[in-house]
């Protein structure tokens, strides 16, 4: 790897620090050859302090340690994308990330609309929501039309109509996320067992 320490003319690079299972940014950092060298010998990401003004091994203190999984070099060799599993809270004020955000995996707008069916359980009026009114008819209601969503992209799947084929797909898991939250369940937890299946 070849890593331009020198453009800046400080020895540092800056090393962007991001969760190797859920890819949210935790903190940014500095490194300079010396913590490049030692997180590359003990698998524990070490930065140069700037203002410690010298090595330091994330979590020597509290523990809360980011075990290297993979690191990245950028484009212009002067920044590095290093991907990790932490151990415990990355920011040292205790919050998972530097932002103060949490750092659970999303899936974009999947959980955008997970959210969304949530809140229309919640506050929504079973004669204007539809998410409302077939959760108020019960989970057996839901199953079923999660079955007949199945059945209608299968015989869409066996004819040529792309465009059709798409909508009755989106139907289907639509009602699939309603079908989760009705059991007590998110996609999340279904991807945990699929993670569990490929070990």
């Amino acid at each position: 790897m070849n890593i331009n320490f020198n453009k800046n003319n400080d020895g540092l690079v800056p090393a962007i620090i991001q969760d190797a299972q859920t890819k949210n940014v935790l903190m940014l950092g500095y490194m300079n050859q010396e913590a490049f060298n030692k997180t590359m010998e003990t698998n524990l990401v070490t930065f140069y302090s700037r203002t410690k003004n010298r090595l330091w091994t994330k979590g020597e203190e509290s523990g809360n340690v980011l075990h290297l999984v993979d690191i990245k070099l950028d484009c212009d060799n002067d920044t590095l994308l290093i991907q990790v599993n932490p151990n415990g809270p990355t920011c040292h004020k205790g919050s998972d990330t530097c932002w103060d955000e949490a750092n659970t995996e999303t899936f974009g707008f999947i959980s955008k609309l997970e959210n969304t069916i949530e809140n229309r359980v919640k506050t929504g009026d079973a004669s204007t929501s539809y998410v409302a009114s077939l959760f108020a008819s019960g989970i057996n209601k839901i199953a079923q039309k999660v079955g007949e969503e199945a059945v209608e992209v299968v015989i869409e799947a066996k004819d040529q109509n792309d465009g059709l084929f798409l909508n009755e797909s989106a139907d289907l898991l639509f009602h699939y996320l309603m079908l989760l939250q009705a059991k007590g369940f998110k996609l999340k937890d279904v991807v945990t067992v699929l993670k569990e299946r490929e070990q």
